[in-house]
């Protein structure tokens, strides 16, 4: 995914929020009646309420932690919230913020998110479609940027360097029943630009004496491996990224 050009202080604090996404090694993430495994994507009530805690590790250390929750928020709307505290390689401590409107089909409406580090910033993106208006400010910066997004094709999803329990809505939308390639079309906000990548299914594993089902989500250049509980609708209960050494797990005790 190549950035489309921006002035020069949007990328200098893009550059500086992303020591989160460089600290874990991952740039580019309930009411249901049936199993995730038995929806398809698209179908109206395909998400599920979950919450919890991720604990991020990079090399075998401890890199940061993640506090999310997906909730339906009633009339066909629900939200995606997650707050991550990371640290980079340098020390440097960062907090950021996000929260994702969906429809009921999974589909974004409006996500907004906040960084403290190195300076305070925020934005928000509007969806319509295919088709996305995002407005940033930054602090110290006298007017915000804004910017204008289009998508090859639904179903678009946001895949923000620093909320992984954004890959649990992904997998929501794969399917499960079919378990054929699926891409998605994608935003990464840090990285102004839409994208795509493509789930496939990986097979089952056991993981602490547990089946798991892995869904393997490709770019370009990344590749992070989902281990979903299908016991438990698909749950995301563990991310990895290979190349980066990345590991995203699920705190034990937690939902």
């Amino acid at each position: 995914m190549k950035p489309w050009k921006k002035a020069a202080w949007v990328a200098a604090i893009l550059v500086a929020l992303s020591l989160a996404a460089g600290a874990t090694g991952a740039r580019a993430a309930h009411r249901g009646k049936q199993k995730g495994k038995d929806k398809k994507a698209g179908e109206a009530g395909v998400l599920v309420e979950d919450q919890g805690t991720l604990q991020i590790q990079v090399d075998g250390q401890p890199a940061g932690s993640e506090e999310f929750e997906i909730r339906d928020s009633g009339g066909g709307a629900w939200t995606a919230r997650g707050s991550t505290e990371v640290t980079g390689d340098n020390g440097t401590k960062a907090k950021v913020t996000g929260k994702l409107t969906l429809a009921q089909d999974g589909s974004p409406v409006r996500y907004e998110w906040s960084a403290t580090s190195p300076r305070k910033a925020a934005a928000a993106v509007e969806f319509n479609g295919t088709e996305a208006k995002m407005e940033l400010k930054v602090e110290g910066a006298s007017t915000p940027y804004a910017q204008e997004f289009h998508f090859q094709a639904p179903p678009v999803v946001i895949l923000d360097n620093n909320m992984y329990h954004q890959y649990e809505i992904l997998a929501r939308l794969y399917d499960w029943e079919h378990k054929d390639p699926k891409t998605f079309s994608v935003l990464v906000p840090q990285e102004l630009t839409p994208g795509s990548v493509t789930a496939e299914y990986g097979g089952g594993q056991v993981m602490d004496g547990r089946k798991m089902d892995v869904l393997r989500v490709r770019s370009s250049d990344l590749e992070i491996d989902l281990y979903c509980d299908p016991a438990q609708q698909e749950r995301v209960m563990r991310i990895e990224v290979p190349a980066s050494k990345a590991v995203i797990t699920r705190q034990t005790g937690k939902k």
